[in-house]
C-alpha cells in the first residue's frame, strides 16, 4: 500500500547498509589526495565528487519517495550499490585508463534510479524524474567521451562539462513535481555526514598502521579524533538537525525541492570535500607527527576544516537557518593554521585546529543559551 503524501518515514536499515559503499568511495577519493596533494589531483577529486554525489544524493531522494520494503526493490537497489562499488573501484584511475568503467557503471546507476523512481508514491515525482534523467544521461555520456578521447586537457574539459550539465538541471527544469518527506530526508543526509566523518577516523587508523606506538603518534591520533568530533559537533550539536528539519518543513511544498537541492547538494559538496581533505592529511601526517608537513598536506588540513565549516554555513543559509559570525571567523582561522603545519608540525597544526573549533563551538553554545533565555515564554 502506498504511503500517504504527508506520512513521515524513518531511515531503514537497508539504507544504512546501502551507505557502506559510500564509505569506500570517500576512502578512494581520500587516497588520491593523500598520495598526490597537488592542484591537478584536487581538481580530479572535485570533479569526481561532484558527479558521484549528484547520483548518490539522488538515491536519498529515491528512498524518500520509494519504500525499500519489497524484495524486488531491494534487489534493484543492491544492483545500484554494486554499480556504485564499481564506480568507487575505478576512481583512482578514472582519469587514466578506467574512465569507461566509471561511465558504464554510472549509466547503470542512472537506469536503476529512474526505473525505481517511476514507482514513487507521488505521480508528479515520477513524471519529474523522467525530465531529470535526460541531464543525467548527458552527464554520463560526457564522462564516457572523456574516457574515449583520453589525455589532458580534454579529460578535464569533458568532466567539467559533465558536472555542469548535471547541476544545470537544477535551473533548467521544473522541480516542483518532487515531494519531500522532511523527517526522512534530513535524517538520511545527516547519516551521510556521519559516514563521511567516519573516514577521518579510518584515516587515523590507516596512518597509524604499522607504526610503533609512541606518545607522539597517540597524541596525533587523539587530536585527529578530536577534530572529527568537533566537526560532528559543528553539524549536529545543540539540536541542529532538528532545526534543519523545522526550517525545511516551513518551506512551501512547491519550493522545497529547490531549497533541498541548494542546501543538500551544493552545501554538501564543500562539507564532503573538507572531510576528504582532512582525512588525506591525517592519513599521511600521523606517521611523522613532530615533522613539518609538506605544503599540500598542510593546506589540505587547514583548508579542509575551513571548507567543511563554509559548507555548513552555506547549507544552513540555504535552509534559512541563521548562524552567528563565529563559524566564519573559525574558517578563516583554520586557514591561518597552515604555516603551523609547514613550519612546525602536524601535531601543532592539529592542536591549533582543535582549539579554534572548540572555541567556535563554545561561543555558539553560549550565544544559543542566551538567545533561549531571552526568548519570550
Amino acid at each position: 500500500m502506498a504511503p500517504r503524501e504527508e506520512e513521515e518515514i524513518r531511515v531503514s536499515t537497508f539504507e544504512l547498509f546501502f551507505d557502506l559503499v559510500f564509505v569506500f568511495t570517500i576512502t578512494q577519493l581520500t587516497a588520491i589526495l593523500a598520495h598526490h596533494p597537488d592542484g591537478e589531483h584536487l581538481l580530479q577529486v572535485v570533479l569526481m565528487l561532484g558527479v558521484i554525489w549528484w547520483m548518490y544524493g539522488g538515491f536519498a531522494w529515491l528512498t524518500n519517495a520509494v519504500a525499500t520494503d519489497s524484495d524486488r526493490r531491494r534487489l534493484l537497489l543492491l544492483g545500484g550499490m554494486a554499480s556504485f562499488l564499481v564506480i568507487a573501484l575505478s576512481v583512482p584511475t578514472a582519469f587514466d585508463g578506467d574512465g569507461a568503467v566509471f561511465a558504464g557503471a554510472y549509466f547503470v546507476v542512472i537506469l536503476i534510479h529512474v526505473g525505481l523512481f517511476t514507482r514513487s508514491w507521488s505521480a508528479s515525482a515520477a513524471r519529474s524524474i523522467l525530465m531529470t534523467v535526460r541531464f543525467n544521461l548527458a552527464g554520463a555520456t560526457l564522462v564516457l567521451a572523456a574516457a574515449i578521447v583520453g589525455g589532458s586537457p580534454w579529460d578535464y574539459v569533458l568532466w567539467g562539462l559533465a558536472f555542469a550539465v548535471l547541476v544545470s538541471s537544477v535551473w533548467l527544469q521544473d522541480s516542483t513535481g518532487f515531494r519531500i518527506r522532511v523527517g526522512h530526508f534530513v535524517e538520511r543526509h545527516g547519516l551521510v555526514v556521519i559516514v563521511a566523518l567516519g573516514e577521518s577516523v579510518v584515516a587515523v587508523g590507516i596512518g597509524a598502521s604499522g607504526q610503533e606506538i609512541s606518545a607522539e603518534m597517540l597524541a596525533v591520533a587523539v587530536l585527529g579524533l578530536g577534530l572529527a568530533s568537533a566537526l560532528w559537533w559543528s553539524y549536529f550539536g545543540e539540536g541542529a538537525d532538528e532545526r534543519d528539519a523545522e526550517a525545511l518543513a516551513l518551506v512551501p511544498e512547491e519550493e522545497r525541492p529547490q531549497v533541498a537541492l541548494h542546501s543538500y547538494y551544493f552545501g554538501y559538496l564543500p562539507i564532503l570535500l573538507g572531510v576528504i581533505a582532512i582525512a588525506a592529511a591525517l592519513e599521511e601526517g600521523i606517521a611523522h607527527a613532530f615533522d613539518p608537513l609538506e605544503l599540500g598536506l598542510a593546506v589540505a588540513l587547514g583548508a579542509g576544516a575551513a571548507c567543511f565549516l563554509a559548507g555548513v554555513i552555506a547549507f544552513r543559509l540555504a535552509l534559512g537557518v541563521r548562524l552567528g559570525p563565529a563559524r566564519a571567523v573559525a574558517a578563516a582561522l583554520a586557514l591561518g593554521t597552515i604555516p603551523l603545519g609547514t613550519e612546525g608540525s602536524a601535531l601543532l597544526q592539529l592542536g591549533a585546529l582543535v582549539a579554534v573549533l572548540a572555541a567556535c563551538l563554545a561561543i555558539e553554545a553560549r550565544s544559543l543559551a542566551l538567545e533561549r533565555r531571552s526568548a519570550p515564554l
